[in-house]
């Protein structure tokens, strides 16, 4: 098996392009954008060398501190979301034996799946309720399994076999990250032995880490979303008492977070008998990790300086140098037939032979912030992927607000407050496709916030604004799990 991160490319970020994120690093030159990409072209090639970001944008983290031109975060409004309603929470299914992928490449969804999330998106087949003015699904989409949701409200404004369970590539680093960022300060340092480095896959995709070298946990978590490095995805487990504590790390906290097509084997993604995940899944995942300022910081980064080998010069000294490495998502990086995506703030792309490409990402225009998830395209096209995530915005940035809901993105079981665990919904509507009808999944969840109330749902608004708090009591509805720092511009030059 080998996984595929570092097709050729040549481009950076847009100046001011919209985002949650504000710049970390220096800047540079910069490059063309667009809110989709131009016709594809096949095969793969190496990492080429690229323009330097220019500022306002996603640029490069220099290893290990940050350029003093980061710029400060607007503060965020917070809004209390409440509802007042009769509502009756239905428990997410219990988890009962390993998920396990399905076995064809060419096999059929099934035809019933996991109804976290309300009832349609456990149909097989395209869910999307058209309201008057929404314009049809794009009509070329090739993915086995994708959604796109409203990454505030959590709102699943359409979807295809979201609960298929496929195998998932290095997206799953998504819940590798979210699950051992929080362990490790970022200035910890670690010297690599060679039992840190045991039992990678062949093939794997690589950042560089040597034996006996040292490095931050800054610069392993670079070589985990940049360069999508399971030698660095190794170093960490390692550090997290190995590979099995770490597995069953992510299992546990893939449960809380209600992700409950996923079965982790591998940290890294690696292909593994019974390791799957789902395109709503791994939407969780993000939207989980896009709480962490540093998953946030690191899954926008475009380019950074890694720590390369020890040296010794002519005169004896001791010399270390750098190499540049360079995010492998496309959409934020672009390629020589991939323009970057006007918005575009991470997530995490993968790709092995037996998952083939698979993408989440997010995005932010016109005061919308999107989450979308593409898995296995049947079209092969070079950068198909990012193609059909890319289409998907699009729609979902002209349908975010209009569209009628088929579900949602449930928050994690310890957000679920006194009302239980938030799961399937009921819902009147039916299997449909492009444009098929029926009313929206009314998926409800009770909420709350870590440090903040419990009963009470807390949504972070985009408006600049005062903060708004409504009292309630027992009948309080959460449908929003928010995600922090939510939005500002960025001056354009």
């Amino acid at each position: 098996m080998t996984q595929l991160h570092t097709p050729k490319a040549s481009r950076n970020q847009e100046t001011g392009r919209l985002s949650f994120i504000p710049p970390v690093s220096p800047s540079g030159a910069r490059s063309r954008a667009r809110g989709a990409a131009g016709p594809g072209r096949s095969g793969h090639g190496d990492l080429g060398a690229a323009p330097r970001a220019t500022a306002g944008t996603f640029p490069t983290v220099p290893a290990p501190k940050k350029s003093a031109r980061r710029s400060v975060l607007v503060a965020s409004a917070s809004l209390l979301s409440l509802s007042l309603a009769s509502l009756s929470f239905l428990a997410a299914p219990a988890a009962t034996a390993a998920p396990t992928a399905t076995a064809s490449p060419s096999a059929t969804p099934p035809a019933r799946m996991s109804t976290v999330g309300g009832t349609r998106l456990g149909l097989p087949g395209t869910q999307v309720d058209l309201a008057s003015g929404v314009p049809v699904l794009p009509k070329d989409l090739t993915a086995r399994s994708w959604i796109v949701a409203d990454a505030e409200s959590g709102q699943v404004l359409a979807a295809h076999n979201a609960h298929w369970r496929l195998a998932p590539a290095s997206t799953l680093k998504m819940l590798f990250a979210d699950t051992l960022l929080p362990k490790f300060p970022k200035t910890e340092e670690h010297k690599v032995v060679a039992a840190d480095l045991a039992g990678m896959g062949e093939g794997s995709s690589l950042v560089g880490i040597k034996e006996n070298e040292t490095y931050t946990v800054h610069d392993l978590w670079l070589g985990v979303f940049l360069r999508s490095g399971n030698d660095a995805v190794h170093v960490l487990s390692s550090m997290n008492h190995g590979v099995k504590q770490t597995v069953a790390d992510m299992n546990a906290h893939a449960q809380e977070l209600q992700a409950l097509d996923t079965h982790v084997v591998t940290p890294d993604g690696y292909d593994a008998p019974e390791q799957v995940s789902s395109a709503y899944d791994l939407t969780l995942f993000a939207r989980s990790g896009l709480q962490k300022k540093d998953f946030r910081e690191y899954c926008s980064t475009v380019r950074a300086a890694f720590p390369g080998a020890t040296k010794k010069d002519k005169k004896g000294r001791t010399t270390r140098g750098s190499f540049e490495i360079q995010n492998t998502n496309r959409l934020l990086s672009g390629d020589y037939d991939l323009s970057v995506y006007q918005g575009i703030a991470g997530v995490k792309n993968g790709n092995t032979t037996h998952a083939g490409a698979t993408f989440t990402g997010v995005a932010e225009r016109g005061g919308h912030v999107l989450l979308v998830t593409v898995m296995n395209p049947e079209k092969k096209e070079h950068n198909e992927v990012y193609r059909e995530a890319a289409r998907l915005l699009d729609w979902g940035f002209q349908a975010d607000g209009k569209v009628r809901p088929v579900g949602e993105l449930v928050p994690p079981r310890s957000a679920a407050g006194a009302g239980g665990t938030a799961g399937a919904a009921p819902s009147a509507g039916q299997a449909g496709g492009a444009q098929g009808g029926g009313s929206p999944a009314k998926a409800v969840a009770g909420a709350s916030v870590a440090g903040g109330s419990r009963g009470m749902g807390v949504a972070l608004g985009i408006a600049a604004g005062a903060v708004v708090v409504l009292a309630a009591a027992a009948f309080l509805v959460n449908r929003r799990w928010p995600l922090p720092d939510l939005v500002r511009r960025r001056p354009r030059p």
